[in-house]
């Protein structure tokens, strides 16, 4: 019998332990090399454990375990043979197509792999027994897995089940549910918890907003965005706009892209933007490095590929690591206004919000236009206010008039240049 100690690696710099989120395998299966068979919780990120070896595995740990880095969660028997019918078990949540660019960009669904049903296996059993997958989906629904038909091995619950399964389906109780429950906070939502409260209770964070015509980024999206998507193989969006205009304000003010260390301010000469994604796990902040050398197609290009691993869960520790300034757009979930909280250490965030058509004044007379509010929350220690309020009106100024101050001119020619067309 030879035994392999599965140990926990270090997902990054300063993480000493991991907490065990959800086992994606049970005791006694059988798994194959790099097969998905943990979750795992740090204070940064949530993480997938692959196994290292082929065999039959025994679990060491518990959900909900904190285990300290390099600690043992599991063994591997590597002298087991693979038992006949094993490719059957293997839980097909995890087998998922991956997500191109342009998808992510178009928020297409990812199609997923269903579990295959046998038919000599039992089925339409109601076990209460449901993948982790099905878990998760029937616990956001608020349904209880026993009144739920499993189509799975021995009545098992796959996510196909869970996702076509409506309370019609079952039986309804005959009075109203006021059960509740106790749920522990993954690592990182503690962790995060920790950061929003030593954010709002250590800086001075003051909030300024301003108003942005889109008309002029909606004309040129029209006209160009067709052949941009063709030509580079991602849509023209509105992050790019953003990213431009946001390294030249933190250009002209640079003391909105600084920090604090102790007694010292560190002001950066490089642009690392931090891009809030929505993610499985919660909002994660992938960097876009040194963003002011990436032309549109660079930075679009970048922030879907990030964006990809964020929803497929690979993102990495050093991806979410670095940034000098952050963007966040709630505007994609309908919020029309908000004072967003800043992603320590760093000094300052700017929120985007959801575009409106409003009548405003142009030219002595009362228009409709696509309106969008923005909001910059700042440390007012270092951040004064002559520099909060001159950079959004910067950041204003270039996306009223991105032609000429992100693209380099009106300019058809000049344009197209910008683009690379």
């Amino acid at each position: 019998m030879s035994i392999l100690e599965m140990k926990v690696p270090s997902p990054g710099e300063s993480i000493t332990e991991v907490e065990i989120a959800t086992w994606l395998v049970a005791d006694g299966d059988y798994v194959e090399k790099d097969q998905p068979i943990a979750e795992v919780d740090s204070d940064k990120a949530t993480l997938e454990l692959p196994a290292e070896q082929s065999g039959i595995i025994t679990l060491k740990a518990e959900e909900g375990d904190v285990v300290p880095v390099g600690g043992v969660v599991c063994l591997i028997d590597t002298s087991a043979q693979k038992p006949e019918g094993a490719d059957k078990d293997i839980p097909q949540e995890k087998k998922e197509e991956k997500t191109s660019p342009q998808e992510v960009q178009q928020n297409t669904p990812v199609a997923k792999a269903a579990e295959p049903a046998t038919a000599d296996l039992p089925i339409n059993q109601n076990t209460g027994i449901a993948s982790p997958a099905a878990k998760k989906i029937l616990a956001e629904k608020d349904i209880d897995p026993k009144n739920v038909p499993g189509t799975g091995k021995n009545g098992r619950i796959t996510k196909e089940d869970a996702q076509n399964f409506t309370p019609a389906m079952g039986t309804a109780p005959a009075y109203a549910n006021r059960d509740s429950e106790r749920k522990k906070l993954s690592m990182l939502r503690r962790k995060l918890s920790e950061r929003l409260v030593s954010v709002k209770n250590e800086t001075a964070m003051l909030t300024t907003f301003n108003e942005v015509d889109m008309s002029a980024i909606f004309a040129l999206r029209k006209q160009y965005k067709d052949e941009f998507k063709e030509k580079h193989g991602v849509s023209l969006g509105f992050m790019s706009f953003f990213t431009k205009a946001v390294v030249r304000a933190l250009q002209l003010f640079p003391e909105v892209n600084s920090m604090i260390d102790g007694d010292f301010q560190i002001k950066n000469n490089f642009y690392d933007i931090s891009i809030a994604v929505s993610g499985p796990k919660g909002l994660m902040v992938p960097v876009v490095r040194n963003a002011e050398m990436l032309t549109f197609r660079g930075i679009e290009k970048n922030i879907a590929e990030l964006a990809i691993k964020v929803r497929d869960g690979i993102i990495s520790i050093d991806e979410m690591t670095g940034g000098t300034f952050t963007i966040t757009n709630g505007g994609v979930f309908g919020s029309m206004l908000s004072t967003p909280i800043i992603n320590p250490p760093q000094s300052a965030i700017l929120g985007m919000h959801n575009i409106v058509e409003r009548p405003i004044v142009k030219n002595g007379g009362i228009a409709i236009a696509p309106i969008m509010f923005v909001a910059l929350s700042y440390d007012h220690r270092i951040i004064d206010g002559r520099e909060s309020v001159g950079f959004l009106v910067a950041v204003k100024e270039a996306l009223e008039n991105p032609s000429e101050l992100l693209l380099g001119g009106k300019e058809d020619a000049d344009i197209r240049r910008a683009l690379e067309l």
